[in-house]
């Protein structure tokens, strides 16, 4: 998985963008990444998934880990640019109703 991440300083939000699988050999790079950030800035997260192929049930709870951490400041997560097939893994877990999720059209 190849990961950027970038603060908007402007609209106090932190930017990711994932490229390839979010699984379990991969998610600690994500992890890390998003917790760093989110401590030192309190920022709202926009994960842009539109080069992601994967995640698995590991890259699944990193994201709700984080949601956690981030809603202590008032925050939220958005995601963006979902595949329609990733969606399902979402809906079909129930976190649809815990993120702000953009499907890909």
């Amino acid at each position: 998985m190849l990961l950027d991440l970038q603060l908007n300083d402007a609209k106090d939000t932190l930017e990711v963008y994932v490229d390839g699988d979010v699984d379990v050999n991969s998610v600690k790079e994500l992890k890390k990444g998003l917790e760093e950030n989110i401590e030192e800035y309190h920022p709202n997260v926009v994960v842009d998934c539109g080069k992601m192929n994967y995640i698995d049930s590991t890259g699944l709870g990193v994201l709700v880990s984080v949601l956690k951490k981030v809603q202590k400041y008032d925050g939220r997560i958005k995601i963006v640019e979902l595949k329609p097939y990733l969606y399902k893994i979402f809906e079909v877990t129930g976190l649809t109703r815990l993120f702000e999720i953009e499907v890909a059209g």
